[in-house]
């Protein structure tokens, strides 16, 4: 079992580590909604892409 006690340091140390952990979650959650914001628009582009040899015969 790890040894937490951070003696006298407490005040700062785990204070620092529960900042440290809400702003790492923060940009976990922002990115996950960038890439499904990125993927959604990347479905629409392809959706109205126009075929460049035009259309099948």
């Amino acid at each position: 079992m790890p040894d937490l006690d951070m003696g006298t340091y407490a005040a700062f140390v785990w204070p620092a580590w529960g900042l440290s952990a809400l702003v790492l979650g923060g940009l976990v959650v922002r990115a996950s909604r960038a890439a499904r914001h990125w993927s959604r628009d990347l479905a629409a582009l392809e959706a109205a892409a126009v075929d460049p040899t035009g259309p099948a015969a």
